[in-house]
């Protein structure tokens, strides 16, 4: 991607359409010339923008920045703008991203053990074949959309295994998953709406469940029986507080790695010859470059352009600007991760980069839970895609694609390709969600 100079007196428009195609000019203006920035957000809330490496890791990792919106000095209709929509009014505030320690360290020990390596590796398999289920799904007709057709329903359909839904549920998790990532490309209030059906729905699956809870844990047992087992048996985990968790961890267990395996796919497409360095390193029986690769894409252009918010809970500095106690932070991860006093030839991909300490899943307490099963979807997803289809293209100019508005993520709306078409691989019908 060539990037085009700006005058260094012009500050960038930030939150534009064209900024979102594009935002990588804007942050190397703010990191020269305003590397903590002061903007006011498209809701209208106004934030710090943290831009540099060094100031990014410094702010994840600093306790005074809570990420709890009681902190916010907005009015309390502001506060509402700060977090996902219909959180609030759903019941469904007290997860992971929107609590301190003590209550997020007995939270996150809690659901930790779902995506220990071990849990991780016992999942590969399923997550091959929901990969290669997907592919045959448009594997003979030559042209797909590889964001709507491969890179949404694979972790939903993953997220949701994990979770413990029920097969026969999960294309309804689906469709309430594809409202609330449209962001602004939905009807008016569609994403509330969503977050108050899955909330229905978790309330009624956590009592079915906890109705129907053996006695001892079985092997791979679901992670929403374990957080009931947990309330159950001395963890002090409240409905409300188990019902936010599993909403959390399938809202941001699968956004995540829509955007990893899309952003991801359209930087291979965009740059052939480290797509030729793959799958030829693929096709040895290799994984190294795999394996950093997916690192880099993440590093390069990352599912995650913004880390969540934060709140200065008393006077700070940063990068030497003062934040007054009340303001709201956000650390554009996008932005640091592309910082070349961090790394050498920053917006250049190269897949085999070894020193790449990126930001792309935060950094400090609040880093992501999921990330361990993020990479082995995002490794599968790719490897198999550049393997089953090797001559895999776009269909379209790069200057047509749409990305999604949105603060949070950076995501393609679609994604569309063409190649030789291919027999199916997997026996039986494409896969749909159920068996």
């Amino acid at each position: 991607m060539t990037h085009q100079p700006r005058p260094d007196d012009t500050a960038p428009e930030l939150f534009t359409w064209e900024f979102a195609s594009d935002p990588y000019p804007a942050y190397a203006w703010l990191r020269d010339h305003a590397p903590v920035h002061r903007a006011t957000l498209p809701s209208g809330v106004e934030a710090w923008l943290v831009t540099r490496y060094a100031d990014a890791k410094q702010a994840l990792a600093d306790p005074r920045l809570s990420k709890n919106p009681a902190h916010h000095d907005e009015p309390a209709h502001a506060k509402g703008k700060t977090g996902i929509p219909g959180e609030r009014k759903a019941e469904l505030m007290t997860h992971l991203l929107n609590i301190d320690p003590p209550d997020h360290t007995r939270l996150r020990r809690l659901v930790s053990k779902a995506f220990t390596p071990r849990r991780v590796a016992e999942f590969a398999p399923r997550v091959q074949e929901l990969t290669d289920r997907l592919i045959d799904g448009f594997a003979e007709k030559g042209e797909a959309d590889l964001i709507h057709e491969f890179a949404f329903p694979l972790p939903i359909y993953a997220i949701c295994d994990l979770l413990g839904v029920p097969r026969e549920d999960q294309d309804d998790f689906r469709d309430w998953a594809g409202m609330m990532i449209r962001h602004g490309g939905g009807p008016r209030g569609g994403v509330a709406r969503s977050v108050k059906k899955m909330r229905g729905y978790l309330a009624e699956l956590i009592h079915r469940k906890r109705e129907a809870l053996p006695a001892e844990a079985g092997p791979g047992e679901d992670l929403i029986s374990g957080l009931i087992r947990a309330s159950d048996h001395g963890e002090h985990l409240t409905e409300n507080e188990a019902a936010a968790m599993a909403f959390i961890l399938l809202f941001a267990g699968f956004e995540t790695t829509v955007n990893l395996i899309g952003n991801g796919s359209y930087a291979l497409l965009t740059h052939p010859e480290q797509r030729v360095r793959l799958q030829d390193s693929l096709g040895a029986g290799e994984r190294g470059l795999l394996e950093t690769g997916v690192e880099e894409l993440l590093r390069y252009d990352g599912p995650v352009e913004l880390a969540t918010w934060r709140f200065a809970t008393e006077p700070l500095g940063i990068g030497g600007q003062r934040i007054a106690a009340g303001d709201p932070v956000l650390v554009v991860l996008a932005a640091a991760d592309r910082d070349p006093e961090r790394f050498a030839e920053p917006d250049t991909l190269d897949l085999s980069r070894r020193d790449n300490q990126h930001l792309g899943y935060g950094h400090g307490i609040h880093y992501c839970l999921g990330a361990p099963l993020a990479r082995l979807e995002g490794q599968t997803a790719l490897a198999t895609l550049l393997t089953r289809l090797p001559d895999l293209r776009l269909a379209a100019d790069p200057g047509e694609l749409r990305w999604r508005g949105g603060l949070i993520m950076r995501g393609l709306r679609t994604l569309p390709v063409e190649f030789t078409p291919v027999a199916r691989q997997v026996t039986g019908k494409p896969f749909t969600g159920q068996r």
